[in-house]
């Protein structure tokens, strides 16, 4: 909350002890009752001007004088941090807090993206096309301004840091992106998340070739160099133009226009584990291709035999049309 918020706390300790000393002084002086000697503080320190509940005493008179002059300061004091509290924008960024705590405790099977840089905004365009709950970390306040502008689910904080990761939801997300300009920044959080949710995977950038295996080891299930992976792509277009042609026509940029799509064969229909790939007959229903496999053991098997068996932790990869995309989403 900052040092604002901790004087909000103080004003209302102040104010909470000045009630306090005038019900019991006025209960231990005039010997009012409870109910009569809170009556009377509140009216003295709100300097309403209703009358007594019995004459003053001269030593009731001074107490009141003692209450009135430090019961005005209390509150000018307490008037002055409000308004700075308001002013600084703080009051409005604890609501906000406590609104992205509540949407967050409420995910579940969500993605971290920690950094809103080039890499960060590609990867949130991706995840909004195919409708995946996410959450920002960025440490710029003036990308904070922007994603609250687009209204995307954000924390401001340091994503190196493991309370930042917790107030993110790592525990129940299924993915992170670590897509921090800094390779050793973008290593921490790996260790971090690898730590705290040994089930999330993590998807780290990279910019020099020596980082590469550091970010394995310490987690990261894929390492991604956007500088090489870009040089490669532009190489490939001189020596296979139309190969690679090919290839960038193969979307996968959302839910209608993607002709790439990932089958868990865990999700399937019980009957179709242990069957083949052929058992499935997903060209018949679907009018998509099987073109990969990747069994448990994370090995890739391209193009794979009708008689692959379909087992417990293998995925498929297929081909096919929007249209036909769509409906292989609809029957599996």
């Amino acid at each position: 909350m900052g040092f604002l918020a901790s004087k909000i706390y103080k004003i209302l300790f102040l104010v909470v002890s000045i009630l306090t000393v005038g019900t019991v002084g006025y209960m231990l002086l005039s010997h009012y009752s409870f109910i009569d000697a809170l009556y009377m503080t509140v009216i003295t320190v709100t300097t309403v001007g209703f009358g007594e509940v019995q004459p003053f005493t001269p030593e009731d008179k001074i107490f009141t004088i003692f209450l009135i002059l430090t019961s005005i300061t209390i509150f000018g004091y307490a008037v002055s941090a409000f308004s700075e509290y308001l002013v600084s924008g703080q009051f409005f960024e604890h609501f906000k807090h406590r609104r992205v705590e509540k949407q967050i405790a409420h995910l579940e099977g969500h993605t971290i993206v920690c950094g809103y840089g080039r890499n960060g905004k590609q990867a949130i365009v991706k995840l909004q096309n195919y409708n995946k709950d996410f959450v920002v970390v960025e440490k710029n306040k003036e990308m904070i301004a922007l994603l609250d502008e687009q209204g995307l689910l954000n924390i401001h904080g340091d994503a190196t840091l493991d309370e930042t990761l917790i107030n993110a939801g790592i525990l129940k997300a299924t993915a992170l992106i670590a897509a921090l300009p800094s390779d050793a920044n973008n290593l921490f959080i790996v260790l971090t998340a690898s730590q705290l949710n040994k089930n999330c995977r993590i998807i780290s950038r990279a910019s020099d070739e020596s980082s590469y295996s550091k970010l394995k080891i310490a987690g990261a299930d894929n390492v991604i160099m956007p500088d090489k992976l870009g040089g490669n792509h532009m190489a490939s277009l001189v020596t296979t133009p139309d190969v690679i042609e090919f290839v960038d026509r193969l979307t996968i940029e959302g839910e209608t226009t993607a002709n790439l799509e990932e089958i868990d064969v865990d999700e399937l229909p019980v009957k179709y584990i242990g069957k083949t790939i052929l058992d499935l007959d997903l060209r018949r229903k679907t009018g998509c291709t099987v073109i990969g496999f990747r069994n448990p053991d994370k090995d890739y098997i391209i193009n794979p035999e009708a008689g692959s068996v379909l087992i417990n932790g293998s995925h498929l990869i297929v081909l096919g049309r929007p249209e036909q995309i769509t409906k292989l989403r609809q029957l599996f």
